[in-house]
């Protein structure tokens, strides 16, 4: 049963969080938390996501506060560092963040850059954790398929665990994993899960080796478990630049699923300078335990009255768009 809009204004918290780094256009992450009976859970859509589209995320958060979350199968979760598109010269810095992570996920293909800042950037995360170090880029559909193909031919020296959305559409992904087959590195998909109305379709297509998967946009832990079963390829869990909070939920998707074969992209605490609990990477893991946000930490960060009330409206909406029986 979906809670009344009164249960969830009752807890509800909206912060902004700073970042470190400039990720993705973002400076500051804004969020509402609400507390249910199973703890507290993150609504966080991007803010310019429609209200279709912010409505499932809404159900995630409902659901992961107000029903039982399947069963942990590991209380810890190897993560991966998170490069931003920062100069190559920042790289020691960034992933000094990231206590222990063995494996490094660089952006790439962002506006205003060239192949050559990427390239560079790799090449620093490759010389900062040397030959064991995993690295694995995402370009979050940045190219078209003769870039990308390009891209990844020119930064095969550096031993890529694996290309992250190249491309933005299921048939360019397709078509790139076909021609670099013979180069053995992966194609993984994410936007063409989380943001698709099939999100199924990348594996009938079988234009992926493994689908990237994310809590919030899929719905909640338990949907998401069930897009893994049904896609039949391996998963790694990552966040949407979540709170401690948010993260907690990956972290409790992360431990359910029947194997892990990759770190996941939880460890993106590191990307904030303050954050509502401590939920940063330890020798290259983090813990699968729910995170409860501390009460001073929740002051400090709350967001200005204007921002608290447009979320709480956004919040309102989307309950709407919810089932209500």
């Amino acid at each position: 049963m979906t809670p009344t809009i009164a249960d969830l204004l009752a807890t509800a918290r909206v912060v902004a969080l700073p970042m470190n780094t400039r990720f993705r256009g973002v400076v500051a992450r804004e969020a509402l938390l609400f507390e249910g009976p199973q703890g507290w859970a993150e609504f966080s859509p991007f803010v310019e996501y429609g209200d279709a589209e912010a409505a499932t995320w809404l159900r995630a958060a409902v659901d992961f506060a107000w029903t039982e979350q399947p069963a942990a199968l590991r209380d810890r979760i190897p993560v991966n560092a998170t490069i931003p598109a920062v100069e190559a010269a920042r790289v020691p810095e960034v992933l000094g963040r990231f206590d222990g992570c063995r494996t490094a996920k660089v952006k790439v293909a962002e506006r205003g850059q060239v192949l050559a800042d990427d390239i560079a950037r790799v090449r620093a995360v490759r010389e900062a954790m040397g030959p064991e170090g995993r690295i694995r880029i995402d370009a979050n559909g940045g190219w078209n398929v003769d870039e990308a193909e390009h891209a990844i031919h020119a930064m095969g020296e550096f031993d890529l665990e694996y290309a992250e959305q190249p491309c933005a559409s299921v048939p360019e992904l397709a078509e790139l994993r076909y021609r670099v087959k013979h180069k053995g590195i992966p194609i993984a998909a994410d936007e063409s899960v989380r943001k698709a109305e099939d999100p199924l379709a990348v594996a009938r297509s079988k234009a992926a080796d493994l689908i990237v998967i994310k809590a919030q946009p899929l719905g909640g832990v338990h949907r998401a478990l069930a897009i893994v079963a049904e896609a039949g390829l391996p998963a790694v869990v990552s966040s949407a630049l979540d709170t401690a909070v948010g993260l907690s939920q990956g972290a409790a998707l992360a431990a359910s699923l029947p194997e892990l074969d990759y770190d996941c992209g939880l460890g993106t605490a590191s990307l904030f300078a303050d954050d509502v609990a401590d939920a940063r990477p330890v020798g290259g893991t983090v813990s699968a335990a729910r995170a409860v946000p501390d009460a001073e930490a929740l002051a400090r960060l709350e967001a200005p009255s204007d921002r608290r009330e447009w979320w709480l409206a956004r919040l309102e909406r989307c309950h709407r768009m919810l089932p209500q029986a």
